[in-house]
């Protein structure tokens, strides 16, 4: 399965593909981080990210789109910024017709360290360690990133099981499939 892990920002956004399967360390595609200016205007930001993402989903051609979820911060025009950019990560994968899905911070910690409240530091040397990298991805949002990617190839196939069962056990409580 190849992933392309999305760690969104609207100044810095990480992006790493990684290629795996649950369980066993995986193999590092690429990494990038695009910018933005922060005196631009905010549509123009967006729309270079959205370009950026759309070219990067073309050029890698992943499975599936793994994108950081906007958790509640203290600063309200930090998380704004970061949830638009969210939002453009969620449909550069889905325009894609790829399927899309979100984590949390601590579930990514969790997946690559072991634990939900390991520090970046922490994160970046497993990311390293996991992909038999010789020096840690930079900047932090790029290994954000891959630890987005190398979590949902670890998670994301028994989380999308769980939804189809979930789903058939609701439908065949209705009756079977509604049309």
């Amino acid at each position: 399965m190849r992933v392309l892990g999305i760690d969104p920002g609207l100044t810095r956004c990480g992006v790493g593909v990684v290629e795996g399967v649950p369980g066993r360390p995986g193999k590092l595609i690429g990494y990038y981080v695009v910018y933005s200016e922060p005196d631009e205007d905010i549509a123009l930001r967006l729309l270079h990210l959205d370009k950026s993402l759309g070219e990067l989903v073309a050029e890698y051609k992943p499975d599936s789109v793994a994108v950081e979820r906007v958790f509640s911060q203290h600063n309200v025009r930090t998380v704004m910024g970061t949830a638009q950019a969210s939002a453009v990560a969620i449909l550069a994968g889905s325009r894609a017709g790829l399927p899309v899905q979100t984590y949390t911070p601590s579930e990514v910690k969790a997946a690559v360290t072991g634990s939900g409240t390991a520090g970046k530091a922490q994160v970046t040397s497993m990311v390293t360690r996991l992909l038999g990298l010789d020096a840690p991805p930079r900047p932090a949002d790029a290994a954000d990133a891959l630890a987005l990617a190398i979590c949902h190839i670890w998670r994301g196939g028994t989380r999308a099981r769980i939804q189809a069962a979930a789903v058939a056990a609701a439908s065949a409580r209705r009756g079977g499939p509604r049309r």
